[in-house]
């Protein structure tokens, strides 16, 4: 019988056969990139990703318009357990950043396990089995990156086969929704008549028609967001060359700055690949500055206070200023907002305002009145500032316009949220109707519904910012359902389903807070919609990072399996215990004698415990922020180093002077290692070794062959926390590594072995070969015991030292490892149990 938490195909020659995933994944943009990485580190493989459109990365595959790119700096759009280091500007575009995203697909290894052209249309609980049924419909290749009117279209035109193949019926354990906001393009403005009399190309921004030539065309863009603030400074110059552009602008956005690069854009560009790549910790510090400069801006222009009030009202005259000098004094009036400064979507740009300034761009608030064939006619009157405004100086009239092209940027549906999806909970209750009757969508921390057991949301209703980047607020909302999803996949939980009660106290926290803030401060904005926003965080980035890693537990109902019953009793138990030595503990230190001794032993051994799990979660979060992702910085798995070993200068080696003992920070990986072939168990290694076959695959069969080992420098080493141990062959052959580097060691080594050699632990080459080496460098450590008595301390001979323990443990991003003794003979273990201090830290 198949595990329950791998792939596999369920009665399958019966009609009612289906296949079965532990993890189905809704989407393959940047949200379900990071949930699956992050599955691979904690060793987990089993899941599938389903992606309607005909490629990965989401917003960054759909979204092809000319300059798109990223406007935050890109070292905190990039995810902390995958740092780039070559982005080759501060706000690369948007190639750059989906290569990116495919290169962790790859690095992960996880491109095989994602489905694209398969649209999930519906879930569905079933009670009974405790299992999601997903409608998978299959489309015919590329018709998913239509929008869903150019879908219906295409079907009343050509019938339902010419978008969908056929469906499918699968089952999942857990279902994880990743599906993003900025995907589905709004549709042509309900307010503007005469769409049909059009005779030139319509296209949204977000579906951009690279066919159309815009040569010497008339452009009308509808919209001044920031898509459009992207692309129209460049619909004039080369290769578009457009002999006009009209922008029709509903009201005036916040224009800010981007930040300029340290040290300049040429020298950044020129210099950041280098230093972050060679220079320790400098991107990650780089991320965190980046981090910390957007939530500066949480408090001074997002938070509901009247120091807010202050701030947003100086920032605001720096901005009208900086406009006024950098645009014609004609748009002056029309550009000035009349509503708070991150009401709206802020637009980070240098170039939109300067291009206004070319006499082939033309902004206008008057409102579009008609459409004919080859122009519209835009006015009488404007759409800003108010039309009853006697003062002001904004023109009114009526003018046609020339019109080729008209581009749609008017932005996304991004209030429907899941948006075809249909969910199905208990009771055969869809989410939708659940959310029309509490008033609109909303999710617990963004994260779960109840009445959806086993449903996780990334990036789901008010999760959202206007100051931070997504991806920060992603991989938050990923660790949270990453410490859900274990409990399940462990076999500690069948089902995990958020209360009522807490999910509608957070939306009524998160609407009373929105409705305060700066999102509900004068202006019409994507956040809301009827007066319910659904879209928007109320809080700062470094509060939904603290919800994040420290779940409510008590906002949940979690219906333990037997196993996950004991367990969960048995750390009660440990509780109570625990309890008890700090009572125990606290009386004896009101008695005399040797019990004050005792009591002092045992709130030195509590205090130094609690205190160590404090600070570790603590720094979980800087270190969260700067990159290491750890499920618990906390030591937890001693992996126990037989010899030979081998020290200098104050760092663990083994095999030989040059070979090295670090640590994996990505993954918490518990130590990598660097061990030459030469010393590595001498001769008997080396033959155990050669009979492995150790072989590397070409890109044609004809090029697979088998190493020699003569051609072998050392062996890299990683052992994974979850993915055992992992070998890689460094190459003394020159000729060997540059075949390597073309692509012949693509699948690595298949091979492993356990070093220990045996279970004793002892040395394949001999005891000689110990004594002489290796025992002598040890005790340059001095691994000293304590007695009672001051006369009772000393040094641990080497042959009383059975094996070193190694353990991992993390501090502001630098790995630790502690190096504990296991000891032979029966003296040292009573000299240890009398108060011998058999741990030597060193750090790494």
């Amino acid at each position: 019988m198949s595990p329950p938490n791998t792939i596999r195909v369920v009665n399958g020659l019966s009609k009612d056969a289906y296949t079965y995933y532990p993890i189905l994944i809704v989407g393959a943009g940047e949200s379900a990139i990071a949930l699956a990485a992050r599955l691979k580190e904690e060793g987990f493989d089993q899941f599938r990703l389903f992606e309607r459109q005909a490629g990965i990365g989401g917003t960054w595959w759909i979204n092809r318009y000319p300059g798109v790119a990223c406007d935050v700096p890109a070292a905190f759009y990039s995810f902390s357990f995958s740092l780039n280091y070559k982005w080759t500007s501060l706000y690369p575009e948007g190639a750059e950043i989906y290569k990116y995203l495919g290169d962790i697909t790859e690095k992960y290894h996880f491109v095989d396990k994602i489905q694209v052209n398969t649209d999930v249309s519906e879930l569905r609980w079933l009670e009974a089995e405790q299992l999601w049924e997903a409608t998978l419909t299959h489309m015919v290749p590329g018709t998913g990156d239509l929008s869903r009117r150019a879908m219906n279209q295409r079907i009343a035109e050509h019938g339902r086969e010419s978008v969908y193949l056929r469906q499918e019926k699968v089952r999942a354990r857990i279902v994880c929704s990743c599906a993003g906001g900025l995907v589905e393009p709004n549709a042509w403005p309900n307010t503007i008549p005469g769409r049909d009399s059009f005779e030139g190309p319509v296209f949204h921004s977000a579906r951009w028609d690279h066919t159309v030539d815009l040569h010497d065309k008339n452009v009308v863009v509808i919209g001044t967001g920031c898509s459009a603030a992207q692309f129209v400074p460049r619909l004039t110059r080369a290769p578009y060359n457009a002999k006009s552009v009209t922008q029709v602008m509903r009201s005036p956005p916040w224009v800010v700055p981007k930040a300029e690069p340290p040290g300049g854009k040429e020298k950044y560009e020129r210099l950041s690949p280098t230093l972050f790549s060679n220079v320790p910790g400098m991107a990650k510090l780089f991320r965190f500055l980046c981090f910390a400069n957007g939530e500066k801006d949480w408090f001074t222009i997002f938070d509901d206070n009247s120091w807010n009030h202050k701030t947003r009202k100086t920032l605001e005259l720096q901005m009208v200023d900086r406009m006024k000098s950098m645009v014609p004094e004609k748009y002056h009036e029309i550009l000035t907002p009349d509503y708070a400064i991150g009401c709206k979507r802020r637009i980070f740009d240098n170039d939109w305002f300067l291009s206004l300034n070319n006499p082939k761009i033309e902004l206008t608030t008057k409102p579009i009145t008609k459409v004919s064939p080859k122009s519209i006619t835009i006015g009488p009157g404007r759409v800003y500032p108010d039309p009853d405004d006697s003062n002001s100086k904004a023109p009114t009239d009526e003018e046609t316009i020339p019109a080729d092209v008209i581009i749609l940027g008017n932005g996304f549906e991004v209030t429907t949220w899941l948006h075809p999806l249909n969910i199905r909970g208990k009771g055969g209750k869809y989410m939708q109707d659940v959310w029309d009757e509490r008033g609109g969508a909303q999710a617990y921390l963004g994260l779960a519904m109840d009445g959806f057991p086993n449903l996780f949301i990334v990036f789901g209703p008010n999760t959202a910012t206007g100051h931070s980047s997504v991806i920060l607020a992603s991989e938050n909302m990923v660790e949270y359902n990453i410490k859900m999803i274990k409990k399940i996949l462990h076999g500690d939980v069948k089902t995990i389903e958020v209360k009522k009660e807490a999910e509608v106290a957070w939306t009524k926290i998160v609407q009373e807070r929105n409705k305060r803030g700066v999102f509900n401060n004068g202006c019409q904005n994507w956040y809301q919609r009827d007066g319910w926003n659904a879209t928007a965080y109320p809080y700062s980035q470094i509060d939904f990072t603290f919800r994040c890693m420290f779940p409510k537990w008590s906002d949940w109902d979690l219906q333990y399996t037997p196993k996950g019953l004991l367990k969960k009793r048995a750390q009660q138990a440990a509780g109570v215990i625990l309890l008890l030595g700090v009572v125990v503990g606290s009386y004896a230190l009101r008695r005399q004698g040797s019990g004050v001794f005792s009591g002092l032993q045992t709130l030195n051994h509590l205090l130094r415990q609690y205190v160590k799990q404090g600070l570790f979660s603590a720094l979980n979060l800087v270190n969260g922020v700067f990159g290491v992702k750890c499920q618990s910085l906390v030591p937890k798995t001693w992996v126990w180093l037989p010899p030979p070993w081998h020290t200098s200068d104050d760092r663990v080696r083994g095999g030989s002077s040059r070979s090295s003992l670090s640590v994996l920070p990505s993954n918490c990986a518990l130590f990598r290692g660097h061990l030459d072939i030469d010393t590595l168990g001498g001769a008997g290694f080396a033959s155990q070794f050669q009979s492995a076959a150790p072989h590397y695959d070409g890109s044609k069969s004809e090029n697979d062959g088998i190493w020699d080992l003569s051609g072998y420098k050392g062996i890299e080493v990683d052992v994974g926390a979850g993915d055992g141990k992992v070998y890689t062959l460094i190459l003394k052959d020159e000729e060997a590594q540059d075949e390597r580097e073309d692509g012949r060691e693509k699948a690595g080594i298949n091979w492993e072995a356990d070093f220990r050699a045996n279970n004793d632990g002892e040395n394949p080459a001999g005891e000689e070969a110990v004594g002489k080496k290796v025992w002598v460098a040890w005790s340059d450590l001095k691994p000293t015991y304590r007695g009672k008595k001051k006369e009772d301390a000393g040094v641990f001979k080497p042959a009383e030292i059975r094996r070193i323990g190694f353990m991992m443990r993390s501090f502001f991003g630098t790995q630790q490892g502690d190096f504990r003794l296991e000891l032979r003979s029966i003296t040292a273990r009573k000299l240890a149990s009398e108060g011998a201090d058999t741990t030597v830290d060193i750090q790494e």
